[in-house]
């Protein structure tokens, strides 16, 4: 039975088209064509950070973060940012019983903007930073077992990619549901692996309460 939910950030609770397209400007290229290069480098199966190196060759992903907050402009993502099912799809869930957390690839600073969003809401928040440990390595999904008080088993991952956020989970032996929005699943979706890997796929957050009922009363 599914007694715990931990929901992957980017594009899984949190719209990242704002940070993009601030990533643009200040590289200093059209905000569609870095989008139309982001999207290339994902089909083509490579890690998103080489975008940037497509734009800019050479570029230092953590050295800008840090020349972004010394000039006043550091990453940010707020309420506006978080997917308009995000809210409701968490009370419910906490409404029916489940134990609830997010764990993403994060930094230290986006842990501190999760903590202020939602620490009243979820049992756990964790970061790729906090844990020094990144999807879709297998520690990460070790120290996600280690953080819930339940079983893998009874702990359902949700993410947006296959290959950092489904394929991963799995191996740790936790269900998983894909949730199709943002580059990656709409890239993905039709791919076999979509199609045959995740417990659960969905188009919206409100779809789990009752997906994950059915899947436990299918269990008793």
């Amino acid at each position: 039975m599914i007694r715990a939910v931990v929901f992957d950030v980017g594009e899984c609770l949190v719209d990242e088209t704002r940070e993009y397209g601030t990533w643009a400007d200040w590289l200093g290229v059209p905000r569609h064509t870095f989008a139309a290069v982001f999207g290339a480098v994902i089909a083509q199966g490579r890690d998103y950070r080489e975008t940037f190196q497509e734009v800019r060759p050479g570029f230092d992903l953590d050295q800008e973060r840090e020349r972004r907050a010394a000039a006043g402009q550091p990453e940010h993502f707020g309420e506006e940012d978080l997917y308009d099912d995000v809210r409701p799809a968490l009370a419910q869930l906490r409404a029916d019983g489940l134990w609830l957390g997010i764990a993403g690839n994060q930094t230290v600073r986006a842990g501190g903007l999760l903590r202020g969003l939602f620490t009243d809401d979820v049992d756990l928040i964790g970061t790729s930073d906090d844990w020094g440990a990144s999807k879709p390595d297998s520690a990460f999904f070790e120290r996600v077992a280690a953080a819930v008080a339940y079983a893998p088993a009874e702990i359902l991952y949700v993410g947006d990619r296959v290959d950092n956020d489904i394929r991963p989970a799995i191996t740790a032996g936790m269900p998983t549901a894909l949730i199709r929005r943002g580059p990656w699943a709409n890239i993905q979706w039709n791919t076999p692996d979509a199609e045959r890997l995740p417990t659960l796929r969905i188009s919206s957050l409100l779809e789990l309460p009752e997906q994950i009922a059915k899947l436990n009363a299918s269990e008793r």
